[in-house]
């Protein structure tokens, strides 16, 4: 599936709107109005007086922008805004389904599942982009960031056939040239034992999609928001996870999240964290299991 072609400075207005949260295109969208307004409503000879330009042409076709744009650019904004809130919207829906689901990380698109995947990330701490992958096989398909670290995610979503070498390769080639920080490698399935063999010792952090369902239910726990009731034809419903599944932090006692090591003996092996290390930079762990 080929990307959609850009179709000039509105799409790029839009897109890159759509990657803030939905209330800084609303915020944007009523500052550039009154900016663009303010300038319209001045006749063409206070603008000359003032110095604002460096002729009469320069400065009728700066009021002329002004005058049509303060109505397309806070449009813009808001509609970037609405797409925003609409992703952010579909990440929570996918996030409580796969926690309420025995498979859920399974279930839905390739597409869905890049955005399950950035949702995982982001509520890990991370600030995680969609980088909007060409198709299934799209390469790099998110891009994450946490304080002046970068890393890059590729995403698979493969029911029936195990992850091989071949991608866990590229993706290491990819952050070679990009000079990350490091890299996961995310599957709905397994991963042979060449891949596995592959990560080891490098940055690069492979998580299969029983690791990851178990840290979305440890996710929605933490979180206390409730998972929809969706139940699977000729399946029961699995129960919810409870809070009292998630440990206390030993130093703090809020309440712990699933991490990966990224290196050292436990590296690529998940463990808790405190959930306020982003904050307070408590250092409490313990060990999973």
């Amino acid at each position: 599936m080929a990307r959609r072609k850009k179709n000039g400075l509105a799409d790029v207005v839009v897109e890159a709107t759509a990657l803030l949260p939905w209330w800084a295109g609303v915020a944007l969208a009523v500052v550039s109005y009154f900016w663009l307004h303010s300038i319209a409503q001045k006749p063409l000879t206070t603008a000359l007086q003032l110095g604002q330009a460096g002729s009469f042409v320069a400065t009728a076709m700066w009021h002329t922008l002004a005058t049509i744009g303060q109505y397309i650019l806070p449009f813009l904004f808001l509609l970037g805004a609405g797409i925003s809130a609409y992703k952010r919207h579909q990440a929570r829906h996918l996030h409580a389904e796969a926690a309420n689901r025995a498979d859920g990380v399974a279930q839905g698109t390739w597409r869905e599942f890049e955005v399950l995947v950035g949702e995982y990330f982001r509520r890990q701490g991370f600030t995680a982009l969609d980088n909007g992958g060409g198709g299934p096989d799209g390469g790099v398909d998110v891009l994450l960031q946490k304080g002046s670290d970068k890393y890059l995610v590729q995403c698979k979503q493969w029911r029936a056939l195990r992850v091989g070498v071949q991608p866990v390769r590229e993706l290491y080639g990819v952050m070679a040239a990009r000079r990350v920080a490091g890299g996961f490698v995310v599957t709905s399935g397994e991963f042979t034992q060449e891949a596995r063999s592959f990560a080891e010792g490098r940055e690069i952090q492979l998580i299969n999609g029983k690791t990851l369902q178990r840290g979305i239910q440890v996710q929605a726990a933490v979180s206390g928001s409730p998972a929809p009731a969706v139940r699977e034809v000729g399946q029961p419903q699995p129960a919810a996870p409870t809070a009292e599944a998630t440990p206390g932090c030993p130093l703090c006692s809020a309440p712990m999240v699933l991490r990966l090591a990224r290196q050292g003996a436990a590296a690529g092996k998940q463990f808790w964290g405190c959930s306020h290390f982003g904050q307070t930079k408590c250092r409490g762990t313990r060990e999973l299991g």
